[in-house]
């Protein structure tokens, strides 16, 4: 494959002033009370603390910010998404003044539906899973005319790779960083960062163990596509990997590693007894990984990523109840 093509510390120190004109930066926090089930310092980034309850906030400002620069005759934009994504371009699109449509697969997180439509877009429900939402959203926008956004692009990764510019000036002597994989922009974002810093941090990816497309791929060395993703964790329910995503992970990460719908369940918990913090399974996987691997890990310096925290009601009380 390629070379991967990451954003600069300077487009990435650039991003920031925009993201921080409309939002605040986040705090990473060490849990005593993690650490003590871990057996090793954990420092969490609270990315459930954005506007929208979830890190894609700032990829959203970022990538529409540009788009608004470089191509002001667009009025509006199509997307698709599980939910935290698409929340990011709908808050982002009230703030640009575009029109914001978003796809969703049938059966999506309710609340993140309710969410999208109360920033003001224009919810789509088609297909079974995020990816065949994605190839109907690229038919509405051959079909109406209107910009295509990805779920996946540099300048998305540029925008949410403040977020581990924030997490490593604060913590530079992290030993490994947890990050949670969906399409790939958040662990693309943190390895950008880890080198353009010159950090020895570990990045080490999760997935789920029902949707193991990236952990596939990257033992392969190549995009492995899975038939299904069916897991709790909507935000790392891919089917298709994305091939530029995979060329920054294949370089940067240390390993993928995948965790049980069971572990991610225990790990949002966890993350509410010790933290007091919601997560949603997204979010809780890099809790588990760490978990998963506590022997090896054991009293190092820990960095995880806890991406959001927009779980549903059914899905928390399950989490609670299974403890």
């Amino acid at each position: 494959m390629a070379p991967p093509v990451k954003p600069s510390l300077e487009d990435i120190e650039a991003a920031t002033k925009l993201v921080y004109a409309h939002t605040r930066p986040t705090l990473q926090i060490p849990w005593p009370l993690l650490a003590r089930r871990c057996g090793a310092e954990v420092w969490v980034k609270h990315e459930n603390h954005t506007p929208i309850g979830a890190f894609k906030v700032r990829g959203g400002l970022v990538y529409l910010d540009r788009l608004r620069r470089e191509r002001p005759d667009v009025e509006g934009v199509v997307t698709a998404t599980r939910g935290n994504h698409g929340q990011s371009i709908a808050y982002a699109a009230q703030r640009f003044g575009l029109a914001a449509t978003v796809v969703v697969p049938h059966g999506n997180n309710p609340e993140k539906n309710a969410a999208m439509k109360a920033f003001g877009a224009e919810l789509v429900e088609h297909g079974r899973d995020f990816d065949d939402s994605c190839t109907h959203a690229q038919e509405l926008a051959s079909r109406r005319g209107i910009f295509m956004l990805p779920s996946f692009d540099v300048g998305l990764v540029c925008g949410v790779a403040t977020y581990g510019l924030e997490l490593l000036r604060a913590v530079p002597d992290l030993d490994t960083v947890y990050v949670p994989i969906g399409l790939g922009s958040g662990i693309c974002g943190m390895i950008a960062v880890r080198d353009a810093l010159g950090l020895a941090t570990r990045i080490v990816g999760v997935v789920a163990e029902r949707a193991p497309a990236y952990a596939l791929s990257f033992a392969a060395g190549e995009p492995v596509a899975t038939n299904a993703a069916d897991t709790l964790a909507d935000g790392v329910a891919v089917r298709v990997p994305d091939v530029d995503a995979l060329r920054i992970i294949g370089a940067g990460a240390e390993r993928v590693v995948t965790v049980t719908d069971e572990a991610i369940l225990a790990a949002m918990a966890h993350l509410f007894t010790d933290t007091h913090n919601l997560a949603e399974g997204a979010g809780a996987a890099p809790l588990a990984a760490l978990l998963q691997e506590k022997e090896a890990m054991a009293g190092k310096k820990i960095g995880l990523v806890l991406t959001g925290g927009n779980a549903d009601k059914a899905l928390f009380k399950r989490a609670l109840e299974a403890q």
